[in-house]
């Protein structure tokens, strides 16, 4: 999953971008909020960690404006204010969730999860197709006769698969979501990592199989 991070305190922002990707997401960072709404513009993004109090433009009007414009992406509000009008307002904006700093990791982390299955209308942690699961809180790949706990790009690839599957997924898609617009990674990079899943779908005589489509992009389907 990819999550736009909008958080001016530089040290609590290196601190979450840390534990974002320890936890498998792909993240991005601002530090403002007229930054923040210049990426939503041009980014794809599953999430937003969105702290209030931020220079040139405050949490509060990156979200009113962000729903104004019809971007229905799930927005986690940060705060060190603890006031209910706080909150409330926030809310009614449009954020799916709100946390008080200080907080710890495993409640952010649970939140996140929470509002991106909200979005998805996912009842829980764990995305199954076939005879596999992908188990989102302890980065598992498993079947019946097995499992394998995934590697960062591993599972983000996995997952994006997961999450559609029997859809062509572009190869460039996979580049955009899991390493960003920016990165100068090639094309080629994303074939490594389908053909490692593939060894580990194989091993774990999988009921599904990672298609590939020349020139155009990966699916995930199952087996004739």
């Amino acid at each position: 999953m990819r999550v736009l991070l909008a958080e001016d305190e530089k040290s609590l922002s290196r601190a979450l971008v840390a534990l974002l990707e320890k936890n498998n997401y792909s993240v991005d960072v601002v530090y403002d909020g007229e930054e923040a709404l210049s990426y939503l513009e041009a980014g794809n993004y599953d999430v937003l960690v969105l702290d209030i109090m931020m220079p040139k433009m405050d949490g509060l009007t990156v979200l009113r404006r962000l729903r104004e414009k019809g971007n229905s992406v799930p927005v986690l509000m940060l705060t060190a204010k603890s006031e209910v009008s706080d909150k409330v307002l926030g809310l009614d904006m449009g954020a799916n969730d709100y946390l008080t700093k200080p907080f710890s990791t495993q409640e952010l982390m649970a939140r996140i999860r929470a509002v991106t299955r909200s979005q998805t209308g996912q009842t829980t942690s764990r995305l199954s197709f076939g005879n596999i699961v992908l188990d989102q809180t302890t980065f598992e790949l498993s079947s019946p006769v097995g499992s394998f706990r995934l590697a960062n790009k591993e599972y983000q690839v996995m997952e994006l698969l997961m999450r559609n599957p029997r859809q062509l997924i572009p190869t460039e898609r996979f580049l955009e979501r899991i390493w960003g617009y920016d990165s100068e990674v090639e094309l080629n990079v994303v074939w490594v990592y389908i053909s490692y899943l593939r060894k580990k779908l194989s091993a774990l005589e999988a009921s599904i199989q990672i298609k590939v489509t020349r020139n155009a992009g990966y699916s995930l389907e199952e087996l004739p």
